[in-house]
């Protein structure tokens, strides 16, 4: 096999303060054409810095030096000419954070014939079946009605799929993929993954693949590159490093999983939300008079329980129904039927009624970089809500602060810093913090571990317990990742296309699923796992 990529002692520094700071130092790989190689470690370690060198897409501030060969093609130093013929012809990237790639002011179609338009000169019924091909492929369902949504009408994992759609288009020889399957749930997860390897090994295309999940990297990868503050600490065929990882940063790595569970509830444990036959509908109105013509049947005669102590995890595919779900009990969305908070039937409950419930149930966002304001200071984040609902027990907003900061392992001395001067993990404790400083009942966590590193992830779910232990409190756990829902869920409801198709114990569903399609769930998590 030929090198298609060839990576010689790259080293990267951004200037800042007048000062350049090294982000990779001295890192030597290379790809073959049809190889697939992982590069994995921690947020921060370099994985994405040095992806984006390969073709000069870092900015001004950026100092690199050392060779990036392509075809024999050096990209270091490289004209705007030679650089636009291979960005997205020869080499495409599918990143991380589809939201903040994708257009939000154009339709999936047209950011998809754009492309298509420009590198493969396709328009007209031509481009559209392409681009039903596409979305076919990466797994949207009923793609033909999807041609017209904006991406924020669009689940995250469905975002994503756009994304790889996009990257794919125009076939690559090298596809550059930054955490392409964090915001995917197991089952299209597996499918793209599959679909990755199916196109590689059919157009002998290569990949790079960025993760920090090992078990995706066990799936897919020839040959791994761990990386650490910068540098490769490790390399090899993938085999051998997970059989017998020589460094110590790598045994830590593979060693990181959530395992065990939760404790029992306590008997006569009192019942926090309940719902009954609960159905949330949205309707889809179209023509100059907005008229009815049928209805996105986002949750279906939903019935579920939480008590004090107890986690419910709330699993399926992405837009299967279990964020609407979580935000019609908190009644953040219309619904009908039954909505009960601590025996009080609060579904019909108007705004003003509903004020004095909202510092009781609060919520853990997916995104710890898009949750919290850029403009506001760790202690200004924290301590929001009491500016709105006061403080639960009479004490000053800073003392709340500084205790419920170090109760999420977060030092009280930073409570003055923005969200950009901490780490992934430490945002999510922030979110978490300014979540329980109202002391709530019920706490919604939507994916709250699923953009960290599987460290931090380990760290953020025996956190989460801690937390239930001390307060007793109510989880609705929303998550794609089973292996995590499965150390923290004392039950699970697992959702369908809106319709609750499985409810039982964590250990009964997770042991021995009834339906056809948790059985597929299980198989798609613990298969990649294996």
């Amino acid at each position: 096999m030929s090198k298609i990529l060839e990576v010689s002692n790259l080293s990267v520094g951004f200037r800042q303060d007048g000062e350049t700071v090294a982000a990779v130092r001295g890192v030597s790989f290379h790809i073959e054409r049809g190889e697939t190689v992982a590069l994995v470690g921690e947020s921060g370690s370099g994985k994405s810095v040095t992806a984006l060198s390969t073709v000069s897409l870092l900015g001004d501030s950026a100092r690199v030096a050392g060779s990036v060969l392509y075809n024999g093609e050096e990209m270091v130093g490289a004209d705007d000419a030679q650089l636009r013929r291979i960005r997205g012809n020869d080499i495409s990237f599918i990143f991380q954070e589809p939201m903040t790639s994708l257009n939000p002011l154009h339709t999936l179609e047209k950011q998809l014939a754009e492309s298509i338009a420009l590198h493969q000169g396709l328009t007209g019924s031509a481009a559209r079946d392409r681009i039903i091909e596409l979305l076919n492929k990466v797994g949207i369902r009923d793609p033909e009605s999807r041609l017209g949504a904006y991406p924020h009408q669009l689940s995250g994992g469905q975002r994503q799929r756009v994304m790889i759609a996009m990257a794919l288009a125009n076939g690559p020889e090298l596809l550059i993929a930054d955490e392409p399957t964090t915001a995917l749930d197991v089952t299209i997860q597996a499918q793209i993954l599959k679909l990755l390897a199916d196109l590689k090994q059919a157009e002998d295309m290569s990949l790079l693949f960025i993760t920090h999940d090992l078990a995706i990297v066990r799936k897919i990868a020839d040959r791994v590159c761990v990386m650490k503050d910068g540098e490769i600490v490790e390399t090899g065929p993938t085999r051998e490093i997970f059989a017998n990882p020589q460094h110590p940063y790598t045994q830590m790595l593979l060693s990181a999983e959530s395992t065990g569970s939760p404790d029992p509830v306590k008997e006569g444990a009192e019942e926090i939300a309940r719902t009954d036959n609960l159905k949330i509908w949205f309707p889809i109105q179209k023509g100059f008079l907005k008229r009815t013509v049928g209805y996105v049947k986002a949750v279906n005669d939903a019935t579920i329980a939480v008590r004090a102590g107890e986690t419910v995890g709330i699993v399926g595919e992405s837009g299967s129904g279990k964020t609407t779900l979580a935000l019609a009990i908190m009644r953040l969305i219309q619904s009908e039927g039954g909505i009960t908070y601590r025996g009080q039937n609060v579904r019909d409950w108007p705004t003003r009624e509903l004020r004095r419930l909202r510092s009781q149930m609060q919520i853990v966002f997916q995104d710890p970089y898009g949750s919290l304001s850029p403009r506001m200071t760790c202690e200004q984040i924290i301590a929001e809500g009491l500016g709105v609902h006061g403080s639960p027990d009479g004490r000053s907003s800073r003392e709340l602060v500084t205790e419920v900061m170090t109760e999420v392992g977060l030092d009280p001395a930073t409570m003055h810093r923005y969200p950009h001067e901490f780490s992934g993990g430490q945002r999510q404790r922030i979110a978490i913090a300014r979540a329980m400083v109202l002391r709530p009942k019920l706490v919604v966590l939507d994916e709250p571990t699923s953009a960290l590193d599987m460290t931090v992830q380990v760290q953020i779910v025996n956190l989460l317990r801690d937390l239930q232990r001390k307060y007793d409190l109510a989880y609705l756990f929303i998550s794609h990742d089973l292996k995590v829902v499965r150390a923290m869920s004392h039950k699970v409801i697992v959702m369908k296309a809106g319709d609750v198709v499985e409810y039982g114990s964590a250990s009964d569903v997770f042991t021995n699923p009834q339906t056809e399609y948790t059985k597929t769930l299980m198989a798609a998590a613990f298969d990649l796992a294996s």
